[in-house]
């Protein structure tokens, strides 16, 4: 196996194949939930478990996984987190019991924590400030393509090989890119004198990155974009294959090729914020992203694909501008706090807003989650009006 002779391209082929192995598995369960909630005589609420619980344990574990590599190093973390999550997704369709599965779920929510935890920092170490945005970009294109084939490789599969034998699949796949990882990733490069941080360190970088505005509008936009986008396609395999249309399981996946846009979205999110700024970017694409919620109400098929479509695109080009503007901002004191507490918010609205658009969807119907969805990114763009609100006045002022 070869790889890239730059060490730039190899680290974004490396944190690619991460990001494509942490996605794949964490989200593999998604298309088979209404299998899951037969099998198991669930509502749509507790076949969503299998999503939230591993999502849930991710977001408690980031914080203490990020302060970790401070002390044994970013490449150690991730390569742990890879290794380790994709051997607990070959085991996963052992597990003789729901309730087993989800507590092997949670564990492996904790192991896949060690990457998205991380990335970001590891990125601006290697790096530096002005070549994150565009490696970042790479890496949530890698995140979109594997949560794209994992659901797609899971949906098309459980047909013929079951739940069990469809989840095997994605962690086959996934061992394959966990291999590049290990293979390709370069350690980290610190600055000289930089050392390790001790617990003080650690605790006054977690100060500093919970002081500025502006990051607290990046981690809600983590927050709830990411409990909006979750929300929906934990309902869409309900919707999809409930009256009144009716798909089978593998057309009902299809829906997940809207992830092919995400990817794309994501890696040119950085040319969008060059021409109109971070800030008109993000309140444009969570704007984009509501209407996109907005077209899958009526019970018309194109316009249900054409939805997620608009809503998946707009929603990997808002993570991609509040996940690089998060890691820009941070102080080189904290930049793995910072990193840590966004992926915390980001993972914390996976679980709980998908868990709660389940809910919400198995009470009231699809119309209520839109509706909730609506509220959540409205809640977001304010966050980021707010945020930023006293550095647009300075730059008024500035130019009066």
């Amino acid at each position: 196996m070869t790889f890239p002779a730059s060490p730039t391209r190899r680290v974004k082929v490396a944190v690619a194949a991460a990001g494509f192995t942490s996605f794949a598995l964490l989200y593999a369960p998604q298309p088979v939930l209404p299998q899951l909630a037969a099998q198991y005589h669930l509502d749509p609420g507790g076949a969503s478990l299998a999503v939230s619980v591993a999502t849930g344990a991710l977001a408690i574990s980031v914080l203490p996984i990020a302060a970790l590599s401070e002390v044994v190093g970013r490449r150690p973390v991730i390569v742990a987190s890879v290794v380790i999550s994709t051997i607990l997704g070959l085991l996963l369709p052992l597990m003789p019991n729901y309730s087993l599965l989800l507590v092997l779920r949670a564990v492996q929510g904790v192991a896949i924590a060690g990457f998205p935890g991380v990335a970001t920092a590891y990125l601006v170490e290697r790096l530096g400030k002005v070549g994150v945005a565009a490696a970042v970009g790479a890496m949530i294109a890698g995140n979109s393509i594997g949560g794209m084939t994992g659901r797609l490789a899971t949906g098309f599969t459980a047909g013929p090989l079951g739940w069990r034998g469809a989840l095997y699949v994605v962690a086959g796949v996934s061992l394959v890119c966990a291999v590049v990882t290990v293979l390709a990733l370069p350690p980290s490069q610190r600055q000289p004198g930089e050392g390790r941080q001790t617990a003080h360190d650690v605790a006054a970088g977690l100060l500093a990155a919970v002081c500025r505005p502006v990051l607290l509008a990046q981690y809600a936009v983590a927050l709830l974009a990411m409990g909006a986008f979750v929300a929906m396609y934990n309902a869409a395999g309900f919707r999809l294959t409930g009256a009144p249309l009716n798909l089978t399981p593998a057309l009902a996946s299809l829906v997940f090729l809207a992830y092919a846009l995400g990817s794309v979205s994501s890696a040119t999110a950085s040319r969008l914020t060059a021409r109109i700024g971070r800030r008109r970017a993000l309140l444009g694409v969570l704007l984009a992203m509501a209407l996109g919620g907005v077209m899958t109400i009526p019970d018309s098929l194109p316009l249900i694909v054409i939805g997620f479509v608009v809503l998946t695109a707009a929603f990997f080009a808002a993570h991609s501008i509040a996940n690089s503007w998060a890691a820009a901002e941070a102080p080189e004191n904290a930049r793995g706090q910072v990193g840590g507490l966004y992926t915390l918010m980001y993972y914390l609205g996976s679980s709980v807003g998908g868990a709660i658009g389940s809910v919400v969807y198995g009470e009231a119907g699809w119309s209520w989650l839109i509706g909730a969805v609506v509220v959540w990114l409205a809640l977001a763009a304010t966050a980021v009006v707010a945020g930023t609100a006293t550095r647009v006045e300075r730059r008024v002022l500035a130019h009066s």
